[in-house]
């Protein structure tokens, strides 16, 4: 499946900005399932491309000179070959697995998750069709509300508030598979929903001795497949986000994101 992708990310900020940096993660990864056919990044400034820890293609902007407004717009066309049973093959692996298993600020396990968890698969993750199940209960427990917009609610408070978007899902799977001694990274990307919608969206991957990498949607309960274009990958949102930035100034920020995508 062939996607042509349009995505315009606009800051504006009450008071001017005297400096700002920011990293981008808005260049698919490329494996044996995704292949770029092309790809364009429009900033408003130099951008200086690098590889990460975790093996995304990140682009850098520094503004120096003061500005009110950031418009940054991605236009480019990714081909995705089907994943069999959400399996990743053939991509750039940076880390050892054991990687995935450290907690983070948004991913921690406490008694609760821990309880939930072992609840939901009282004899452990072992294998892809677990993490089916996994996904099922969080679905179930966590209601998706998509008007919600923050992606900073740590996974604990996820399940205690029982609503949230599909980072808070990949969040909350994430300290579920960790807490059950599963190496397990947070995906950030593009999700095709139809002839005339795209959106932004994040799921998971769950790391398997026998299997590798399997990639699981949680928000929609099911393997991820090619319909989703991978990002970038990383232990949480804080890390995989696709733009992440700090400034001096600016006052009140507000953010509006359009996706499309035409076949």
């Amino acid at each position: 499946m062939r996607h042509l992708i349009k995505h315009t990310t606009r800051y504006h900020y009450t008071d001017p900005v005297s400096y700002s940096i920011q990293v981008l993660r808005l260049t698919p990864r490329q494996d044996e399932h995704q292949r770029l056919l092309r790809w364009h990044i429009e900033a408003p400034g130099l951008l200086e491309e690098q590889v990460d820890a975790y093996g995304n293609i990140t682009h850098t902007l520094t503004l120096t000179q003061p500005h009110d407004a950031i418009e940054l717009k991605v236009t480019g066309q990714i081909e995705v070959s089907p994943l069999d049973g959400g399996a990743v093959h053939g991509e750039d692996n940076r880390l050892p697995v054991q990687a995935y298993c450290v907690p983070t600020p948004l991913t921690a396990y406490d008694d609760g998750i821990r309880a939930f968890a072992q609840g939901v698969l009282p004899a452990g993750l072992r294998g892809p069709d677990d993490a089916l199940a996994l996904a099922e209960a969080i679905a179930q427990r966590v209601v998706y509300e998509p008007g919600m917009r923050t992606a900073q609610t740590a996974a604990s408070q996820v399940l205690a508030q029982g609503h949230g978007v599909c980072q808070d899902h990949a969040h909350l799977f994430l300290a579920c598979a960790r807490a059950l001694g599963c190496p397990a990274r947070y995906v950030s990307g593009y999700l095709y929903a139809d002839a005339d919608h795209m959106s932004a969206h994040a799921w998971a991957d769950l790391w398997w001795p026998r299997h590798g990498w399997t990639s699981i949607d949680v928000t929609g309960r099911q393997y991820a497949s090619e319909r989703h274009c991978r990002l970038a990958v990383a232990r949480d949102y804080a890390s995989a986000s696709p733009v992440r930035g700090v400034r001096t100034g600016g006052g009140e920020e507000s953010i509006r994101m359009d996706v499309l995508v035409q076949q």
